[in-house]
């Protein structure tokens, strides 16, 4: 099967195939794996430096059902097709070359969530010893750790999660314990935040945002579920726990220790174990970050030259590159990066799953292929009405400050998709139906 190779290529340019299927706590370890990181750990000592408990309770609440919304839809639509995103998008709107611009951003989004997490990490490492390696090497050693990792493709995402996650939970757990100690719950949940305000506009953003991508790039991971109830349970589960209790957690350690920077919350809570404990979970997070450019540059490679490269070698290019970014300090950029994704990510899925489940432009041949556990022989080239609707859903999304703007782009986006095709539809379809590629 194309796509496929002995060197951990994970059906990059091909169907998962059922037997490749796996189990759903397996995707949920993967996707708890991924909530329950520093990253979200950051975002909720964000919030709690600069909100009231229950002002970032709501936050988080309009953050997750944005996420969970998105999440649910699109991870459907990959279980259903066995594909990742940037497979996927070739026929839910965007075409051949439409979806290679996604991989792009796939890629582009991912490598920067990739060097943000190796620069915590490697932070923590370098404090750990003491500032002995140097920042520059600490982050070398860091990110080229997690890119050995990753070339060995989806199994061991599954391994470092089960490692991960249960310490990661176990640090939280015990660094609850030591602030309830000394502080009254609701003391904590009445506090004032202890630093400037954030609007709740701008933390809902943060928060949707900070998944965002993950969210997007449900379908890696949803294309090894064997059902769409499998989908669900992993994804809600999840996005519970990860941004509501996680963030809340963090909310209420920042309230008490007075900080949002990380470190010093583990730090004071869980003493040096958990510092590390909650450093080391870095490595889950960035793992999936480092797996995803991988298939959005194979898909880019595959839809613009017609080369089947295999990922494993891609990982470990994309790998070098987020490590050098991680060195040239993008970490300082985290607030303004996680609000940028959160508008420029949504009109994506806002595109796909109008196109998928209201259109379902390209279901036919979707459904007749899988049936033979094949790709479509045929896809589109290119389709001009969801790149005008992506760059409408991104501006209105950064121009527009009413409302939630990761919702607003999502919804603009796919509202605009959805009259374009309805009125275009017809002499589009026939103008490129003569210049449908072979897709495999």
């Amino acid at each position: 099967m194309a796509g496929h190779s002995n060197m951990a290529d994970d059906f990059s340019l091909s169907r998962v195939p059922k037997e490749a299927r796996v189990p759903m706590w397996e995707i949920l370890v993967i996707r708890i794996g991924a909530f329950t990181s520093l990253s979200q750990f950051i975002l909720g000592a964000f919030l709690g430096y600069g909100m009231s408990f229950w002002d970032a309770a709501l936050a988080s609440f309009l953050g997750a059902i944005i996420l969970e919304v998105v999440i649910l839809l699109i991870g459907i639509a990959g279980a259903r097709e066995g594909l990742s995103t940037s497979m996927l998008s070739r026929w839910t709107g965007f075409g051949k070359y439409g979806s290679s611009i996604i991989g792009f951003v796939i890629a582009v989004s991912t490598i920067g969530w990739f060097g943000v997490q190796n620069s915590v990490f490697a932070n923590g490492i370098n404090d750990a010893v003491g500032g002995a390696l140097g920042f520059p090497l600490a982050a070398t050693l860091t990110g080229l750790f997690v890119t050995v990792i990753v070339i060995f493709g989806f199994k061991w995402l599954g391994v470092t999660a089960k490692i991960a996650v249960p310490g990661f939970l176990l640090t939280i757990a015990y660094g609850i314990y030591n602030v309830f100690e000394s502080h009254s719950l609701p003391e904590l949940m009445s506090s004032a935040a202890p630093g400037p305000a954030l609007s709740l506009g701008a933390a809902a953003t943060m928060v949707a945002g900070s998944f965002m991508v993950g969210a997007v790039l449900t379908p890696d991971m949803t294309r090894y579920c064997r059902s769409s109830k499998d989908v669900l349970w992993s994804t809600l589960i999840s996005v519970v726990i990860g941004e509501i209790i996680i963030n809340l957690i963090a909310v209420l350690m920042a309230h008490a220790v007075k900080t949002s920077d990380v470190v010093t919350i583990a730090l004071q809570t869980s003493g040096w174990i958990g510092a590390a404990t909650v450093i080391f979970a870095t490595v889950k997070i960035n793992d999936i970050n480092l797996y995803s450019a991988s298939l959005g540059f194979t898909n880019i490679i595959h839809a613009l030259f017609g080369k089947n490269v295999n990922r494993g070698l891609i990982t470990l290019i994309v790998g070098i590159a987020g490590t050098i970014l991680s060195v040239l300090g993008i970490l300082d950029q985290f607030v303004h990066f996680l609000i940028f994704l959160g508008v420029w990510i949504p009109p994506i899925a806002g595109i796909m799953v109008v196109d998928y489940f209201i259109l379902k432009r390209s279901r036919k041949v979707l459904d007749e292929s899988r049936e033979r556990g094949e790709l479509p022989a045929v896809s589109e080239t290119w389709n001009p009405v969801s790149l005008v609707a992506w760059a409408l859903g991104f501006g209105v999304g950064y121009m527009v400050q009413w409302g939630i703007p990761s919702i607003n782009s999502l919804l603009v986006a796919g509202i605009v998709y959805y009259a374009g095709m309805k009125v275009f539809g017809a002499s589009l379809d026939q103008k490129w139906n003569v210049k449908m590629d072979k897709a495999g």
